[in-house]
């Protein structure tokens, strides 16, 4: 099953009966051919064997190959280099208040938000013939230098907001990963296809309320444009924000999911690095439409 994620599009998550050829394929038909042509073993050979699985499980270092605990490693090491940059971010955008008391700085935000989008981008379609971990470093330094600097400026405005969204973020992941472990919820065809649909209409929701905003049409009226008009007095954003969350826990399970794939298809280890990149993407974006969700119902009260 393709995943939503387009960090994910690559032939190295994806099931290989549905395409040609996959990382790690070539190299398991050849050994399986090997084996099956070298029919038995002398006593030698069979000893060189037993040695082999009485040592230690070998990891990703020594198979070269992607598994689930090196792409958690790698996560890890993205989003500390995300919050380190984070720190930054907020710093910064926070100095033009402590020096001239003014708004929060956007500066940071838009050198963050621009840097990371091209990178994102250049990750996204050179990694079908090369993955680049320095590149995907750089993305997660963009990265938190944006969120960083978003987070100071609704912080500013509505104080203790950026705890109450890192927590709500928090549980929404951690939620979803124990489902997922668990096996009690799985992604499916179905599911994934009114998935695909919700998300394009989203988009289509987010590109009109940007543009009615830019040229001051009066029906997208207070500071989220549509997403402050209400609804049988609820805030349409509340609504909206509820679904969007729902999506990304659901596009969390599709990584995860990828992931599993990959591993399955015995993925060189720096596709690894490609997951741990899908999975930040879906975590900063559930955390912005939890952050922005806050964001209306304070601003409503």
């Amino acid at each position: 099953m393709a995943s939503t994620n387009p960090a994910f599009n690559n032939s190295a998550f994806q099931d290989p009966k549905a395409v040609r050829t996959y990382p790690g394929g070539a190299n398991a038909a050849r050994l399986g051919g090997a084996n099956a042509q070298a029919g038995t073993t002398d006593a030698a050979t069979q000893a060189r064997l037993e040695g082999m699985y009485a040592a230690p499980t070998a990891g990703a270092i020594e198979t070269d190959r992607m598994t689930v605990e090196d792409t958690v490693i790698k996560t890890i090491g993205l989003f500390a280099i995300l919050l380190a940059t984070a720190v930054v971010g907020w710093v910064w955008s926070m100095s033009s208040v402590q020096v001239a008391g003014d708004m929060p700085s956007m500066v940071p935000w838009i050198i963050g938000a621009l840097g990371g989008f091209v990178l994102a981008m250049v990750i996204i379609f050179t990694s079908r013939k090369k993955v680049r971990p320095p590149l995907i470093f750089a993305y997660a330094a963009f990265e938190g230098l944006f969120v960083g600097a978003i987070s100071a400026f609704f912080e500013y405005i509505y104080p203790g907001i950026v705890v109450q969204a890192t927590i709500a973020t928090l549980c929404v992941v951690g939620v979803t990963l124990a489902l997922f472990a668990s096996g009690k919820i799985r992604a499916s065809k179905k599911a994934t296809k009114v998935f695909m649909i919700a998300m394009i209409g989203y988009l289509v929701f987010g590109v009109v309320n940007i543009l009615l905003m830019m040229f001051n049409v009066p029906m997208a009226g207070g500071a989220f444009g549509l997403y402050s008009m209400k609804i049988f007095g609820i805030p349409m954003g509340l609504i909206i924000g509820v679904l969007v969350v729902i999506m990304a826990a659901y596009s969390l399970v599709l990584d995860f999911d990828s992931i599993q794939q990959g591993v399955k298809n015995r993925a060189p280890r720096v596709y690894a690095w490609m997951g741990a990149f899908g999975i930040m993407v879906t975590v900063v974006w559930l955390y912005l439409e939890i952050l922005r969700m806050i964001a209306i119902l304070r601003g409503s009260n």
